[in-house]
């Protein structure tokens, strides 16, 4: 399991980020993990270069100069991962509302099931969410409805950000074409993996909504999905055509 990565992006998460570098590392000792910080002021990055006197040749950290939107800090892990041979690439936030306990499910949809990509979805036995006030949850639920109902993917949980995919995928996606960087990217990803008819699941998990630090939402990456889905949805028509 050595050929996996998990890619958890930060910015301003000191509060977070041991911990969640020590139960992500816990769930196997072949399981590695790569930080890509946006220059924390609060020096996550430094923490980070801490651990890895611990952890030699499992904890990686890339820093990037500003912060510059979830997205491009995926992207950039996407190809430092692939640039060394990961076969298994995750995605994971650092505020512990992806539960680490759930890593290894997500990986055996895709080792041992044949998945391509699989997704730890809040909704796919009904609303797994805890902790957030009902507008947040309804709110995050109608989207996903939303772009299921214009994209066409039969995906529950569109919005995301707890997967985990096979190489292949990110390979025959052109990652310096991803439009999105904020919220819409985790939509963007799945439709491009979708329109290449990649085998998508969706595994339940229970999402926490963080305790320590800040939430990195803001209405501007909600209206850059909402807006976004649609004219993602018309170029790939418009490229059929």
């Amino acid at each position: 399991m050595s050929n996996t990565v998990v890619i958890i992006p930060t910015y301003n998460e000191i509060e977070n980020i041991e911990a969640i570098i020590r139960a992500v590392l816990l769930q196997s000792n072949q399981l590695h993990v790569l930080v890509v910080d946006d220059n924390s002021p609060d020096l996550t990055a430094l923490k980070v270069k801490e651990l890895q006197k611990e952890f030699l040749d499992r904890l990686f950290l890339e820093v990037r100069r500003e912060k510059s939107g979830l997205g491009t800090a995926y992207i950039h892990g996407f190809k430092w991962s692939l640039s060394r041979g990961y076969k298994y690439i995750f995605e994971m936030d650092a505020d512990f509302s992806h539960n680490p306990n759930d890593i290894m499910r997500l990986y055996e949809a895709c080792a041992v099931d044949g998945a391509d990509l699989s997704i730890g979805s809040r909704y796919i036995t009904g609303v797994n969410v805890v902790n957030w006030p009902m507008s947040r949850v309804l709110m995050s639920y109608l989207a996903s409805k939303y772009v299921r109902l214009i994209t066409g993917m039969k995906i529950n949980d569109t919005t995301a950000g707890f997967v985990c995919y096979k190489r292949e995928v990110l390979e025959a996606i052109d990652l310096d074409n991803i439009k999105f960087i904020g919220y819409a990217f985790q939509i963007e990803m799945k439709f491009k993996a979708y329109l290449k008819q990649f085998n998508i699941v969706e595994v339940p998990v229970i999402f926490t909504d963080r305790t320590k630090g800040e939430s990195k939402l803001s209405s501007g990456i909600i209206s850059e999905a909402i807006f976004g889905v649609i004219s993602m949805k018309l170029k790939s028509l418009l490229q059929k055509s």
